[in-house]
């Protein structure tokens, strides 16, 4: 079912909103050559617990997971689109790092991540880094009320295809609320004009997933979270939430 929320509910979710944005904020500076991902997973843990909110994805298991999720963070290295969890590999130049970041306060959760460059990366991801930003500028400017679903998905796609890339397939946003994932799904491909109608008090993470080699083929591997893609090239992920206003989308997750 899908929920409309007040303008109180939004200003809740707003407040986990910049604890999700500050924890962005501080790993992406952390994030560096040698620094394992377990060590950024626990500055997002300390942070988080000191702005008294409590992880969204820690213990979350629905129920395609084999496992409860075992971390504070998704972290995504390269070939890892998203989902992947933090151990003892140290970040090293030049890698494509995704940092997905969930929080909730009294309830009410907010969701967003970000793709960092590890030192100095090739032209070839920044690109691709830059893209994936520009498909979830352009999701959001499509989420007003009256459009639809499908024109958000159709503005991602456009940019993602426009530019050569892939985009994985039955990955996509969803609703936010008093539950990290809930209805309704925001498929990052789709027709413009298709799809449940925008409404003023939806609330949504709208995330795009690009690959580099443009196919969208994507596999789950061994430890049963982390989705890679098929043929091993790199990805990046962009992602927040935002609401359905009369004055346009705002964005939640700053």
């Amino acid at each position: 079912m899908v929920i409309l929320r007040s303008q109180a509910e939004i200003d809740q979710i707003r407040e986990s909103g910049r604890v999700v944005a500050s924890v962005l904020s501080a790993v992406s500076e952390a994030a560096a050559p040698g620094v394992l991902l377990s060590e950024l997973d626990a500055l997002a843990a300390e942070m988080i617990a000191a702005a008294g909110a409590k992880p969204s994805f820690l213990g979350y298991h629905p129920s395609w997971a084999p496992i409860p999720y075992p971390a504070v963070l998704c972290l995504s290295v390269n070939d890892a689109v998203v989902h992947g969890i933090p151990d003892h590999y140290r970040l090293a130049e030049g890698d494509l790092l995704s940092i997905d970041c969930g929080a909730y306060i009294e309830g009410y959760h907010g969701d967003a991540a970000v793709t960092v460059a590890i030192g100095q990366v090739d032209e070839a991801a920044q690109r691709l880094s830059a893209t994936t930003a520009r498909a979830l500028a352009a999701g959001i400017a499509a989420a007003v009320p009256g459009a639809r679903i499908g024109d958000i998905s159709h503005a991602i796609e456009a940019v993602a295809r426009g530019a050569g890339y892939g985009l994985p397939a039955g990955l996509g946003g969803h609703g936010v609320g008093t539950a990290m994932h809930a209805e309704p799904s925001v498929p990052n491909t789709g027709r413009a004009g298709r799809g449940m109608v925008l409404r003023e008090g939806l609330v949504i993470a709208i995330e795009p997933m690009l690959i580099e080699s443009g196919a969208d083929g994507c596999h789950t591997a061994h430890d049963g979270w982390t989705i890679r893609t098929d043929d091993g090239s790199r990805a990046a992920h962009f992602e927040h939430t935002i609401a359905v206003t009369a004055a346009g989308p705002q964005i939640l997750t700053v």
